[in-house]
């Protein structure tokens, strides 16, 4: 283990110098299964995560991802395949993956008659830091959570944001390479979660850490991630980049609803204007389902950017004032609805 916690950005390169990364992807799980009994909550699920690459890990309650998170943090077996971090067997090798992970569950025990620094020492001294590489492991993440200003705070006093943060300070303490976060803006108002959200940005973009994260909140970790895998029922549905999901939810459609296009019309346009654009449209090869309001039109187009670019200027043509014209992006909510059956286990 690391003598010191490097948090800070411009020290990257010293601690990339006693800690190499490892080779191939950093979270590798290959085929893995957990069975309870009769109940297969984790079904020969694969995936992987590479450095300093954000992966969310969505689904509906009892799907699995808790399960694969804890199988993940050495705190259950798998009942086949095999997952591996940084490397090591988290089966064969528990204590290098602990050395190297950072677990943060939905919800964690705050110990009575604790300060917020007495809580991070604790910790600190569990992961085996002793002097001054402890109390500068406990400072650097109380810095970067901003949490410097509560040391003396008795932790069973703070809000539900402030909680979250000194759970990713305890998370953060060993300087892990891997991060396993499961709901960790659950319960948070709006700032806390935009804050909560600008520090995993900060863990994978500045500090190249690895993280897997689960959400019900699936707006932010459209903003957040650079893959998602979808899970349900004990088995992945569906995984990539966003745009792998929205593409493949696009391609399993109808061919003639691939794609929206919204099209406003100038405020000084008039009602009899808006329909005559409707009516226009529909005569439009391309063009299928129509939704309008007033002076906005709302369509199921079946082209690609070329043809949309050759409707636009045809709609110029025509003598419509347009004032909008953008094709409208799937978000992962819609991909995640049109995914996900509803299966409950």
């Amino acid at each position: 283990m690391n003598d010191a916690v490097i948090l800070d950005p411009s020290l990257l390169s010293q601690n990339a110098a006693v800690r190499p990364m490892a080779a191939g992807p950093i979270i590798d799980i290959v085929e893995m299964s957990r069975h309870f009994g009769l109940l297969k909550a984790v079904d020969h699920v694969s995936l992987q995560a590479r450095p300093g690459q954000i992966v969310g890990f969505i689904g509906p309650n009892g799907a699995g991802k808790t399960t694969t998170m804890r199988i993940l943090a050495t705190l259950d077996l798998p009942t086949s395949g095999e997952a591996f971090v940084c490397g090591h067997s988290v089966v064969d090798y528990p204590d290098q993956v602990r050395r190297v992970m950072g677990y943060m569950p939905d919800s964690f025990g705050k110990y009575p008659n604790m300060s917020v620094v007495e809580y991070l020492d604790f910790f600190a001294r569990a992961y085996g830091l002793r002097g001054t590489a402890r109390r500068d492991a406990v400072d650097r993440v109380l810095a970067f959570t901003e949490l410097n200003g509560l040391t003396e705070k008795p932790i069973k006093t703070l809000s539900k944001g402030l909680s979250q943060r000194l759970g990713l300070a305890r998370t953060l303490v060993h300087d892990p390479q891997v991060l396993i976060l499961d709901e960790p803006a659950a319960g948070l108002d709006p700032r806390a979660r935009i804050e909560l959200r600008e520090l995993v940005l900060a863990l994978a973009r500045e500090l190249r850490k690895t993280i897997l994260i689960s959400s019900h909140i699936l707006t932010e970790l459209g903003e957040v991630c650079d893959a998602v895998v979808i899970i349900e029922a004990g088995k992945i549905l569906a995984g990539g980049t966003i745009d792998d999901i929205q593409k493949l939810t696009r391609s399993s459609r109808l061919q003639t609803a691939a794609s929206t296009l919204i099209i406003r019309l100038a405020a000084h346009s008039t009602a009899e204007q808006s329909n005559r654009l409707a009516k226009w449209l529909l005569e439009q090869p391309l063009v299928h389902q129509i939704r309008d309001s007033h002076l906005c039109v709302s369509v199921d187009f079946a082209g690609d950017e070329a043809q949309q670019c050759a409707l636009l200027k045809q709609l110029c043509e025509a003598g419509f004032s347009v004032c909008e014209f953008f094709g409208k992006s799937e978000s992962l909510e819609e991909a995640f609805m049109e995914i996900t059956k509803g299966i409950m286990q």
